[in-house]
């Protein structure tokens, strides 16, 4: 099972939702994301929520990668 330290990846107002609420959440919830990042985001890709951006092809690809070369 994979953790995560919440409070260092959300905004304060996220860390206390459930995960449902924070995959439903917009992109700025992600700490260091900032509203106008967001609309960039919605623009270039179309991502609304959190979800989006994890589900972004673009994103999986790059993971991908990143693991192949961290397997070497």
């Amino acid at each position: 099972m994979t953790s995560i330290d919440l409070d260092k990846v959300l905004d304060k107002a996220w860390a206390d939702k459930s995960l449902q609420e924070i995959l439903a959440a917009p992109v700025a919830a992600l700490k260091g994301v900032s509203d106008r990042d967001g609309e960039l985001l919605r623009e270039a890709f179309d991502v609304k929520t959190v979800a989006d951006l994890a589900d972004l092809k673009y994103v999986r690809w790059a993971q991908a990668l990143a693991a192949l070369e961290a397997a070497k």
